[in-house]
């Protein structure tokens, strides 16, 4: 990583004598340390936020929200639209360490900060657009309206894949809707949180704006349980497995707490004998290897009709054999490393799992070795025949391994296939036959909480609302009316006559 990306983004190194690279909140010697899977190399390190630091982070927060629920929401929506300013002058530095940190192509790194951007924009718009609903009262002389406050303390909890942007999804929105954040980043990207907090902090600094605003803090599982726990937390926002966001769903709503979940995916395409083949290579292809397969978005399986399934088979094994797998910052490669080499470890025992149940793996998945791939983080993109009702395929793996089935007769039954499993977040069909398209997208058809035509599962615009059914967990994040989520409703009557009617018409009298 270039020297020069890390001192724009405030990610100089400290030579304290404890750390060889970033050290932050000087005081406690726990480490986390961030090996970029792109080459192995130690980016830098930041401490651990303890007990007595998420105590101090939360009074902070709570001071702020007191001062910042009173700024009007167009003056707040005045501050995120520098902070969208100041994204888009950190784009390229940004986005190069979230591909460098996390191990996305350059690419989707820049586009993740657009992303950021993007939901800036939104959120400036949607500062004056906090619209309640007026009704008319049964009681004469009476008004009725509702509007919506602020919650208070929005506890942001995001995974690797996307370290920036998920958090701006919540953030951007939450701030103005007059809450304020405090974020805890992955333990697996944690310099792409600390550099989102640098660019935000001089914004704020600026325009005079009450420290605690956002927050973050760092370390692994038990830094997330401090939120979870909380009851000054009004609102978790989680992003992550299912298996977390079942632990985290039950701890807060234990409390009494909002959550809002978005949890894993295990998405499908299905191709009818209609589809344009054309669309299909580039909608699957990148569904399924975009990010190393690490998207919660990602294509998992291609149901598709045996009338063209040999035809999408050649396609398939002709687009992954020019695949070029290597370092993401490199624009010419198309696939770059895993997280971890956990995470390589899943990949391997994933493939040996779908094989016990039969699986034939027709383009054929390894770890890759050799200097260019020293990190131990690089895997080669496949693709395994199975039949639908394998265990395996009831589970998401975070790796770029795609199933591929058949299905006959009707659309009905490639529905039936898609919608048989736990997940429920992206769906697509690749069809040019109307009545197939808007029966998929019917009540009878696609479960999930997205649902496409003729473009793949991976990949969204911030202008809808993001998030899936099942257990995908039911939340809803970005665009569309998700800014309720990060709000309370207050319904109010205003009698403004001498007497005081009761609702109903019940008479009470003393």
């Amino acid at each position: 990583m270039n020297s020069a990306v890390l001192k724009k983004l405030g990610l100089n190194k400290v030579n304290d004598g404890t750390s060889t690279g970033l050290k932050l909140w000087k005081g406690n010697s726990d480490l986390i340390k961030s090996y970029s899977p792109v080459d192995g190399k130690l980016i830098g390190s930041v401490t651990t936020t303890t007990r007595a630091d998420y105590n101090k982070v939360i009074k902070t927060a709570q001071k702020a929200f007191l001062e910042w629920r009173e700024i009007p929401a167009p003056k707040r929506g005045e501050i995120v639209r520098q902070y969208g300013n100041a994204l888009r002058e950190n784009k390229d530095a940004l986005g190069r360490l979230v591909s460098y940190e996390m191990g996305k192509s350059l690419q989707e790194g820049w586009g993740e900060v657009q992303e950021m951007i993007d939901i800036c924009d939104f959120a400036v718009g949607l500062s004056r657009q906090l619209y309640g609903l007026s009704m008319h009262s049964e009681r004469p002389y009476h008004r009725m309206y509702e509007q919506w406050h602020p919650l208070g303390i929005v506890g942001i909890i995001s995974a690797f894949n996307f370290p920036v942007a998920v958090w701006a999804w919540n953030s951007m929105i939450a701030l103005v809707c007059g809450d304020v954040c405090v974020w805890k980043g992955s333990e697996k990207a944690p310099l792409c949180a600390v550099a989102c907090q640098n660019i935000l902090k001089d914004v704020l600094k600026a325009n005079k704006a009450p420290e605690g605003i956002s927050c973050i803090v760092s370390g692994d599982y038990k830094v997330g349980e401090y939120m979870t726990l909380d009851t000054d937390v009004a609102l978790v926002s989680a992003t992550g497995s299912t298996r977390m966001g079942k632990i985290v769903g039950a701890t807060v709503s234990a409390r009494l707490g909002k959550t809002l979940l978005e949890l894993g995916g295990n998405n499908a395409i299905i191709i009818t004998p209609d589809a344009d083949l054309n669309l299909v290579l580039s909608g699957a292809v990148f569904g399924a290897v975009g990010t190393c397969g690490q998207r919660c978005t990602s294509t998992r399986r291609l149901i598709v009709h045996d009338k063209v399934y040999n035809k999408v088979k050649n396609i398939l094994i002709k687009a992954y054999g020019q695949l070029k797998i290597g370092d993401p910052l490199n624009p010419k490669m198309h696939v770059g490393p895993l997280i971890d080499t956990d995470a390589v470890a899943a990949y391997e025992e994933t493939i040996a799992k779908a094989k016990e149940e039969g699986a034939n793996f027709f383009i054929e998945g390894k770890v890759l070795k050799g200097k260019k791939y020293s990190s131990g983080c690089y895997v080669k993109p496949c693709v395994a025949e199975v039949k639908p009702n394998f265990k395996i395929v009831q589970h998401e793996t975070f790796a770029p391994i795609l199933y591929i089935m058949k299905y006959k007769g009707s659309l009905n039954n490639a529905i039936k296939i898609q919608n048989n499993v736990p997940q429920g977040l992206s769906s697509a069909i690749m069809t040019t036959n109307l009545r197939e398209a808007e029966l998929f997208l019917s009540a009878a058809g696609s479960d999930c909480g997205i649902a496409n035509v003729n473009i793949g599962t991976s990949g969204a615009e911030i202008g809808g609302a993001f998030g899936g059914e099942k257990e995908t967990g039911g939340g809803r994040e970005s665009g569309s009316d998700a800014w309720k989520a990060y709000m309370r409703r207050q319904t109010n009557t205003i009698n403004y006559s001498k007497d005081l009617p009761l609702a109903q018409g019940i008479e009470f009298k003393l």
